[in-house]
């Protein structure tokens, strides 16, 4: 069992709630999140629903009809919060298995990151030192949000954590490489969007046509390499 647990459960609507684990930002926090999403996947309720993971909290949509037909209960809260509380206080302490490692081939080059000169220049670091510290680190999925499939990674080196534009970006392409304070992630989708772009990858991340669109998952572990621009339009491999 999981020790010193604590959260607190709110409804969110009538067909969502939320388990809140602390509201703030801290890595701890957000790894016990990862671990209750985990747990709470692998014992599922039996009407259709889905886990949301954020920083500090787990929201839970369901389908309200299936539920009250289920318990015979018009307000089926009393069932949720009871069910939550019964699986989270047998929460393992370790995890159940390993989440996934991605290599995301990143080419760092101004014709294709239209904020990178701006952010070394903001740093006063050399573009290879930039590179060097973005590419350093093997990021965390924290959660996916704003568009299908854009994963908030955190966290980036502090030498590189540049604030969101005061102005967002009419567009960013599909594939481009931001970062926004300590977090990076990249858009899968061409968006309006405020993250000082430093990069752009090949992949597409996002397929819709495909069983499971989106190719990150709250947990996985997102590694970057860099790329030449030679590199970026021939490239054919894959993701690892």
């Amino acid at each position: 069992m999981y020790p010193n647990l604590s959260f607190t459960i709110y409804p969110l609507s009538e067909q969502a709630l939320v388990i809140d684990f602390g509201q703030r930002i801290e890595f701890s926090i957000h790894q016990l999140v990862l671990r209750c999403y985990d747990h709470l996947r692998a014992n599922p309720l039996p009407v259709k629903h889905e886990w949301v993971p954020a920083y500090s909290s787990l929201t839970l949509y369901f389908d309200l009809f299936a539920l009250v037909q289920h318990t015979g209960d018009p307000q089926p809260f009393a069932y949720l919060d009871k069910y939550i509380r019964e699986k989270l206080s047998v929460l393992p302490t370790v995890l159940p298995h390993e989440h996934r490692v991605h290599s995301i081939p990143v080419c760092y080059d101004p014709v294709l990151a239209p904020d990178l000169n701006a952010c070394v220049q903001r740093s006063g670091l050399s573009l290879e030192e930039l590179i060097r510290l973005h590419t350093a680190i093997e990021y965390q999925v924290c959660f996916l949000g704003f568009l299908p499939g854009f994963a908030y990674m955190a966290e980036v080196d502090e030498r590189i954590a540049f604030p969101r534009k005061q102005q967002p970006a009419d567009r960013v392409h599909a594939g481009s490489v931001g970062i926004a304070g300590r977090q990076t992630g990249i858009y899968p989708l061409a968006s309006p969007g405020g993250w000082q772009v430093i990069g752009r990858t090949p992949l597409h991340l996002f397929d819709p046509e495909k069983e499971i669109p989106v190719l990150f998952q709250p947990g996985d572990r997102v590694r970057f390499y860099s790329i030449n621009h030679y590199e970026f339009d021939h490239y054919e491999g894959g993701v690892t």
